[in-house]
């Protein structure tokens, strides 16, 4: 067994094991009974708030069900039950004026106008205070929905870029306080932005309060984790459980040799996996997320979703238990703040990802990122060959229109080359030398490559990495402005707003991560600091350079140019009625393998979107015939039918006057 720090005991099998088993607290009949007769009271009295007890009335049997089989804890439920109504009651009047409108109009986030901006606050305007004052700036983007990236309060050093929460209440220092967070999200209300978060709720910062706790050897708080006096059971976990960072973080236990014990630390070793067995973790922590969405959230991102929840002998990945505490927390948002939407950070193949939405019946995640597309979409501008690009869409496009994809092209981690090598091993490409032509690809080594950026966690053994770069610098951006070559500034925007034109097709949610709209380049600067140096991924993590987002108003500056087209395609999408999720969607064959075609359609509206994946010209051969075309962009007709199309260029056109049949 690889041990994250510390060289541990040796193994006494006459040594009593201590095992993680949820403590159980006192669950005597009267105390249970007393608790859920208090509910059962306030419901029948009437002396609740109505809306509460019907939304409480209506979730209430499956809840403690679930509850039930899960932790058979009676009084457990009461408590959690009664503090459903104390959060209730402590939610604003205008968040809970919100949850009434967004309770009538649930598929309020399914439409046309949603478009998504990530940050870490501190790159992006150093603290919440200066997030307001940017908000300006964040609607000429056309942006209503900002994902601040982990903000509470984490170990200078040891935070996994705030991944590593110590206070699940309060801000960083630097960043503010919990009330300028509520001022800030006040002030996005105003303004019709949404507000989304990170809730890290599969582990914790080894600073936090129950981890010290537990380190001190109070057995309340180490049942609160995974400890173990010896190497028995961790070599047994080893033994199924995968390693997440086997680079940087070998093994999937850290030794304490202070505390003479291992804990579970399936990230670093400074992230202590929480144990979800345990009544009083999952109490708790549901009482966390409800104090965070009252500080106005409308969006709660679920970190590491599928790793929730811990089984010896298996994988400890996507588990039957984990959909069960992601319904009940379902509905506990649905009970206490129905306004609030869940998106789950699910970083795997469509087969795993989709069960995470739950049913129509029983839903769990409102929403869930699109990342083996994102993956396959740089695939594809690798190799300039979108048949593994078409046959994903064509499986997304075919799941029911209730479920929502968060779609991009770069966000603050990296991309790990996840792709269909099933698929693409009967196009005569093996996984190993694939994930290494990529890299070298994106590099800018090989494959007649533009693109500049790192790799994160490279595996020496077995020749697996992960890529870090900004959209800008994958597509030339960097390395043409570094050799001032008008040319390939040209291809590289190209490219960059291409790229762009077709996730804004997809169906789903865009999110550009924050300086993608103004074709901001990879940072080298995070190796001067000792805290980042050792991590590429803060490559693509820069901070905003505003001086260059004021050149936006120079049509013919890089960042003008950029911007401006960008906005001109977000700004149609919002008009254009199409473009809800609940539009048909699908691909047209081109009969050209560079070339990618997207059909949307919706009673008689219908947009065809052409993207051209090399930087040769290309003629997409398809035939609509059914009525006249218009280009959106400029205006002027076009026959969709044998579409010309230059290097890396593209088509958005609409059918206007349909032919009668």
């Amino acid at each position: 067994m690889k041990k994250k720090k510390g060289r541990g005991p040796k193994v006494n099998q006459k040594q009593e094991r201590q095992q993680p088993v949820t403590k159980k607290l006192e669950n005597k009949a009267s105390k249970s009974q007393a608790l859920e007769g208090q509910v059962q009271e306030r419901q029948e009295a009437g002396t609740g708030d109505k809306v509460f007890e019907e939304r409480l009335s209506r979730h209430h049997d499956e809840l403690r069900w679930l509850y039930m089989e899960l932790y058979g804890n009676g009084s457990m439920f009461a408590e959690l039950c009664e503090n459903l109504y104390t959060f209730y009651k402590e939610r604003n009047s205008s968040l809970k004026e919100s949850d009434l409108e967004r309770e009538k109009n649930t598929d309020w986030y399914q439409q046309n106008d949603m478009l998504g901006m990530m940050f870490y606050v501190d790159n992006f305007a150093e603290n919440m205070s200066g997030v307001k004052e940017k908000l300006g700036y964040l609607e000429k983007s056309n942006v209503n929905y900002i994902h601040l990236m982990p903000f509470l309060e984490t170990p200078e050093g040891r935070s996994d870029g705030g991944y590593a929460v110590s206070d699940f209440r309060k801000v960083q220092e630097k960043l503010g306080t919990m009330d300028d967070l509520e001022q800030l999200t006040a002030a996005c209300h105003r303004r019709k932005i949404n507000v989304c978060m990170d809730f890290v709720m599969n582990h914790t910062s080894e600073e936090h309060e129950w981890a010290r706790k537990a380190r001190q050897g109070d057995g309340e708080y180490m049942s609160r984790y995974f400890f173990y006096d010896n190497a028995s059971i961790p070599e047994e976990y080893e033994k199924t459980v995968p390693q997440v960072f086997p680079t940087t973080a070998p093994g999937n236990f850290t030794w304490l040799q202070d505390a003479g014990h291992y804990v579970l630390t399936t990230f670093y070793p400074y992230q202590w996996d929480l144990n979800y067995q345990n009544p009083r973790v999952f109490n708790e922590m549901m009482y966390n997320f409800l104090y965070l969405v009252n500080r106005g959230i409308d969006i709660i991102r679920i970190d590491a979703v599928p790793y929730i929840w811990k089984e010896l002998g298996t994988p400890c990945r996507n588990l039957k238990q984990v959909h069960t505490i992601v319904r009940m927390m379902r509905m506990v948002s649905e009970i206490v703040c129905p306004g609030v939407l869940l998106l789950g950070e699910v970083v795997m193949e469509p087969a795993k990802v989709v069960p995470y939405f739950g049913t129509v019946e029983k839903p769990e995640c409102h929403m869930l990122y699109n990342v083996t597309t994102m993956a396959t979409t740089w695939h594809t501008v690798a190799t300039r060959d979108t048949r593994l690009l078409k046959k994903q869409l064509d499986i997304v496009n075919g799941l029911p229109k209730d479920y929502v994809f968060l779609n991009y092209l770069r966000c603050h981690d990296d991309i790990g080359w996840g792709l269909d090598y099933g698929t693409l091993q009967g196009e005569g490409m093996g996984e190993r030398s694939h994930k290494e032509y990529l890299n070298q690809y994106f590099l800018g080594h090989t494959g007649e490559s533009r693109s500049r950026g790192e790799l994160y966690n490279a595996d020496p053994v077995t020749g697996d990495a992960r890529f870090c770069g900004t959209t800008a610098s994958m597509c030339g951006v960097e390395k043409a402005g570094f050799e001032q070559d008008e040319e390939e500034m040209d291809k590289a925007i190209s490219l960059d707003v291409m790229l762009h034109a077709y996730m804004f097709m997809q169906s789903g949610i865009p999110v550009l991560y924050s300086g993608d709209e103004i074709g901001q380049v990879n940072d080298y600067s995070y190796k001067e600091d000792p805290n980042k140096a050792e991590d590429s991924r803060y490559i693509h993590r820069g901070v905003m350079n505003w001086e260059l987002a004021e050149k936006i108003q120079q049509k013919d500056s890089v960042e003008g140019r950029i911007f401006n087209r960008l906005s001109c395609l977000e700004k149609i999408r919002k008009t254009e009625k199409v473009f809800v999720n609940q539009a048909d969607t699908k691909t047209v064959d081109t009969k050209d393998t560079s070339v990618l075609c997207i059909e949307r359609s919706l009673k008689d509206d219908k947009i065809i979107g052409i993207f051209n994946f090399s930087e040769a010209e290309k003629i997409a051969h398809i035939e609509e015939t059914d009525g006249d075309y218009q280009d959106m962009l400029s205006g002027g007709k076009v026959k969709a039918f044998d579409v010309k199309l230059p290097g890396y260029g593209f088509y958005w056109l609409k059918r206007i006057n349909p032919s009668i049949s």
